[in-house]
């Protein structure tokens, strides 16, 4: 392994964008962001990144240092320095991971399941993540949750009727600096026109699990291109109403998982970053620059 200084900060490549094939929906800003051909992401010149996994020990998507070590192996090669207490309790990897998500169109209807669920094969994980809206369209927003009322008869009789679940979703109008926590059961999709930081909880080593609710209806090719001719994206129906927590439902239960970020400067290009409202998920044990 090429050898990695602990005494430096570790300088990930670029090239993190995942296929457009799993993406669809995305748009052009993680290429922009990157400011070169292509983004500098991976991505072909020109084309579509829905996202990029910019911290990532995932065994498919791994984040690399520049000169091309995993960074897995740079965590597990001095997890004292780069995990400090988590290494003390034996662990070598980070549950974190990082991406960013640009939604061009809106995502699918997804849901998480919990760690431990026994329907997770042993090499695969729950999935609890946020949202850190860096960019909207106005009106942009995202759907959490569904409406009060709204229980599994509801959506099977949606589904079965072929009708859209937009009307038993929960919209939210999102502005820059908006944050949101999603946790397991939770139904949720990105809207189009929003750009966000997702950061992501996935025991190391294993597959985040995600399975599809519904997708609008959208027909793609092979390539993933939009087609009325194509096939629609597999979806999980009866395992995501299995994991469904109905009561992530309402504007109190809402009110509980966003939160606002807030600046303070502190000199040069170093600032602090609050996220305000009651029971913001701040933990004082953990610092991340």
């Amino acid at each position: 392994m090429t050898h990695v200084s602990s005494s430096a900060p570790i300088l990930l490549g670029a090239a993190s964008a995942t296929p457009p094939s799993r993406t669809p929906w995305g748009g052009h800003r993680i290429a922009a962001r990157k400011a070169a051909p292509g983004g500098g992401s991976g991505a072909e010149p020109g084309g579509i990144v829905g996202e990029s996994w910019e911290i990532s020990l995932d065994p498919d998507f791994p984040s690399r240092t520049l000169d091309g070590v995993p960074l897995a192996d740079v965590l597990r090669a001095d997890p004292a320095h780069y995990l400090g207490r988590e290494a003390r309790v034996g662990r070598t990897g980070t549950a974190l991971l990082l991406k960013w998500l640009d939604a061009a169109e809106r995502l699918s209807l997804q849901i998480h399941p919990r760690d431990g669920d026994p329907a997770l094969a042993p090499l695969e994980s729950g999935k609890p993540e946020a949202w850190y809206v860096v960019e909207r369209t106005p009106g942009a927003g995202l759907y959490i949750g569904y409406r009060v009322g709204v229980g599994e008869s509801e959506i099977r009789h949606a589904i079965d009727a072929g009708n859209s679940l937009e009307p038993l979703l929960q919209f939210v109008a999102v502005e820059p600096g908006d944050f949101f926590v999603i946790e397991a059961g939770t139904p949720h999709a990105i809207g189009e026109g929003v750009f966000v930081v997702e950061p992501q909880h996935v025991v190391p080593g294993r597959h985040g699990v995600t399975y599809r609710y519904w997708d609008w209806g959208r027909r793609y090719d092979k390539a993933g291109r939009a087609s009325a001719d194509g096939a629609p994206r597999e979806l999980h129906l009866e395992a995501a109403l299995r994991v469904t927590d109905w009561s992530c439902a309402g504007a109190d239960w809402l009110a509980g998982v966003r939160f606002r970020a807030g600046r303070a400067a502190l000199g040069g290009a170093m600032c602090v970053e609050p996220l305000g409202g009651p029971g913001a998920p701040v933990s004082s044990d953990h610092l991340a620059v």
